[in-house]
């Protein structure tokens, strides 16, 4: 697989690149942004793979959440996927909503039409992007995964399908219950039709639910308490009453004062950054 190089820029020491290429997955030209910090240059490095939210690219979160200066410190690569396939073919919302269709992905595999054609959002993040990030740069297979929103979701019911792939899993303001709230039922219903047994292989709360210690890896999760989308759209009681079940290791923060912001993901990324390294290290 050949990737195609459209920026570069030194900071911290390290290297933020954008690349785009052909997507075997989703059937269309996809972006990422990769992070590599100066230890990349002497050795290979572990990776933490970033989920962004509705709206966003790979672009939001590597100018806005202040993360590169904590990667550089630590020895962590970062990799930014876009949040949906894009392109004049890919089918978007009828009516151009934010929260379905392009920039909306919600990071799982459509079956519906016209989405099953581009929307495989769950095998690209899962398989195809870190086969082509430990083909192309200086990385382990060492891995975690974090998200904000959207990206929360997807980094936790990623994390909670393929444990074996991930040291840790971590983040912001996840949609926790999207079974049961309307970006979430909207999205499913969209992407893979009305049957609701088909929705559960996509919620992190109905996961939680059925994974066995066996499979449980160190969880973070911070939620701002005054987020305007925290009662309706986020839920994160229905995933600490999922972790209680199983003895699930969660530690769910609720912060007070902060909203939905990436300033609010700029105030604890280091912390999360941190908690994967530690994690990373005990799993080496």
């Amino acid at each position: 697989m050949s990737l195609t190089q459209v920026s570069a820029a030194k900071v911290f020491g390290g290297w933020h690149k954008q690349f785009s290429h052909a997507s075997s997955s989703n059937h269309c030209d996809m972006r990422f942004a990769i992070y590599l910090p100066p230890q990349a240059e002497k050795q290979n490095v572990p990776v933490v793979y970033w989920l962004s939210g509705l709206t966003c690219t790979d672009e939001n979160f590597m100018q806005k959440a202040g993360a590169l200066r904590v990667a550089a410190e630590l020895g962590l690569a970062i990799v930014a996927p876009d949040t949906s396939p894009r392109g004049d073919d890919v089918a978007d919302a009828p009516d151009g909503a934010y929260d379905f269709g392009l920039g909306a992905g919600f990071y799982v595999n459509a079956t519906q039409t016209p989405f099953a054609q581009h929307y495989q959002m769950y095998d690209y993040v899962v398989n195809e992007l870190p086969k082509l990030i430990e083909q192309h740069f200086p990385v382990t297979t060492q891995r975690a995964i974090s998200g904000h929103s959207m990206g929360g979701h997807g980094a936790l019911m990623i994390a909670l399908k393929n444990p074996q792939r991930y040291a840790s899993v971590s983040a912001f303001s996840p949609i926790s219950q999207p079974m049961n709230c309307p970006w979430g039922q909207k999205a499913f219903a969209g992407y893979l039709g009305n049957d609701q047994q088909q929705w559960r292989q996509y919620d992190s709360s109905e996961l939680m639910k059925a994974s066995p210690v066996r499979d449980h890896i160190p969880a973070l999760v911070d939620q701002g308490e005054q987020d305007n989308f925290l009662v309706e759209q986020l839920k994160p009681e229905a995933l600490v009453d999922a972790a209680k079940l199983v003895d699930y290791p969660l530690t769910l923060r609720m912060q007070p004062g902060y909203d939905h912001s990436y300033y609010f993901i700029a105030s604890f990324i280091e912390e999360h950054l941190q908690f994967h390294a530690r994690c990373i290290i005990d799993n080496s």
